[in-house]
């Protein structure tokens, strides 16, 4: 194991060691106290996740930002603080039970496989991973070691998105055919070249760290601390940031995975950032009772046509989906939907409800993994709902990058028509990373 980290970095004087709690492992605490959280990642969002896991045993957090992460450094006194997982996981061991992962998506996979080979249970972000093959190992390992997980995608805990999901299953729109889905994004630049100013790193930031398994370069601005989403090498672009949102209901409510096929039209293919603007359509085959699906997404401006919604105009956010007897539109990442034909999702109360509901959706999306781990029911976005879902929209992207229609085999994890996708399928990392 690689040991980059020096504590003294972080920790200032012997005395703020010694106040680190005792940390037992599990099967001496038992299944019903609480866990034993580590961050990794523990700046913007991660606070968050974080944040989320406060009524647990916050003991370590991990970040290679220390500027980034000093909010939630300060409110978690107690933790550990490390800028290496690898570090941090090799010297706590079973001290941590499990590990929510909210770094840059190029570290995802990285992380949260190492955590879940060591029986972690693990919280990651979304989109779950920024390569297909990552995908497919981050759920192999999840069923292997049976770790409890679940996907940062916290609609899927919103009681009017679940509600949907029934109604849908239901049969109130009848054969679901076609699904549009649209964001906002990107909010960060796209389309332009890799940056040529190279400023030094600031003291606070590991840059060596921060890049983990992705190709060395220098560092920029331009990357760090958020702006990293526009960049093949780091993140997934718009679909990435919000695919695993917009796209949540239909995915869930039709069973959508391995499509055939992926085309798209953009701003125009550049291999070091995402267009500005893209339209992607994938073609899911027929599956479980339910007929063929033809998705499409949307991105930096570009939106379906208003009248499939029977709408003047659509907002920044929504989905809709065409069914024969109905159609369904959510204004927004998730919550109520309007059915075109006037009715109401009060009207269908014969369609019996399955999935619990709260008033809390995100706390809960938190809380479902937390109870996951201590033995209860698997979380409902878990990885083995989340992993398909990703790598259908990274399919999308092999489309977006390569600027040709994509002829997908998802049994071989290949582009059938296009062996130059295999790069950007299966990635090589840097020495010292891996999966």
């Amino acid at each position: 194991m690689v040991k980059r980290l020096s504590r003294r970095r972080f920790l200032a004087t012997g005395a703020a060691a010694a106040a680190f709690p005792l940390i037992l492992p599990r099967s001496v605490r038992g299944a019903n106290s609480k866990l034993n959280v580590a961050g990794i990642g523990v700046g913007g969002k991660g606070e968050v996740d974080v944040g989320f896991c406060a009524g647990e045993n916050v003991v370590a957090l991990c970040d290679p930002d220390e500027a980034r992460a000093a909010g939630t450094i300060k409110k978690f006194p107690g933790a550990k603080v490390y800028k290496d997982f690898r570090t941090m996981l090799e010297e706590m061991g079973k001290g941590i039970d499990a590990v929510t992962v909210s770094t840059p998506d190029h570290t995802h996979a990285v992380a949260s496989v190492l955590a879940m080979r060591m029986g972690k249970h693990v919280y990651c972000q979304k989109p779950l991973t920024r390569t297909i093959q990552e995908a497919r190992v981050m759920l192999e390992v999840a069923r292997e070691k049976k770790v409890a997980t679940q996907m940062g995608n916290q609609g899927h805990a919103n009681a009017d998105s679940r509600r949907l999901v029934e109604l849908v299953q239901g049969g109130v729109l009848g054969k679901v055919k076609e699904v549009h889905v649209w964001t906002d994004r990107p909010i960060w630049p796209q389309g332009m070249d890799r940056p040529k100013e190279t400023p030094p790193v600031p003291k606070t930031l590991d840059w060596d760290l921060w890049l983990g398994p992705a190709p060395e370069r220098p560092y920029s601005p331009a990357y760090v601390p958020f702006k990293w989403r526009g960049f093949w090498d780091f993140g997934t672009g718009a679909q990435g940031d919000m695919g695993c949102h917009n796209s949540d209901v239909a995915f869930w409510a039709l069973g959508l995975r391995d499509p055939i096929s992926a085309e798209a039209e953009s701003s125009g293919v550049n291999s070091e950032t995402a267009p500005k603007w893209s339209v992607v359509t994938l073609q899911f085959p027929e599956l479980g009772g339910r007929g063929p699906v033809k998705f499409v997404w949307y991105d930096g401006g570009k939106r379906p046509p208003a009248e499939l919604a029977r709408q003047a105009e659509l907002p920044k956010n929504g989905s809709i989906l065409v069914g024969e007897k109905d159609t369904l539109y959510v204004p927004g990442l998730w919550g109520r939907g309007t059915f075109v034909s006037g009715a109401k999702a009060e009207d269908f109360k014969d369609i019996p409800e399955k999935l619990p509901k709260h008033g809390d959706f995100e706390r809960r999306h938190y809380q479902e993994w937390i109870e996951a781990c201590k033995g209860g029911a698997a979380a409902y976005s878990n990885f083995d709902y989340a992993a398909p879902m990703t790598e259908a929209l990274l399919v999308g992207n092999l489309a977006v990058r390569l600027g040709k229609k994509i002829e997908w085999d998802a049994a071989s994890m290949k582009a059938k028509n296009a062996p130059e996708a295999d790069a950007l399928i299966r990635p090589d990392y840097r020495k010292g990373w891996s999966l």
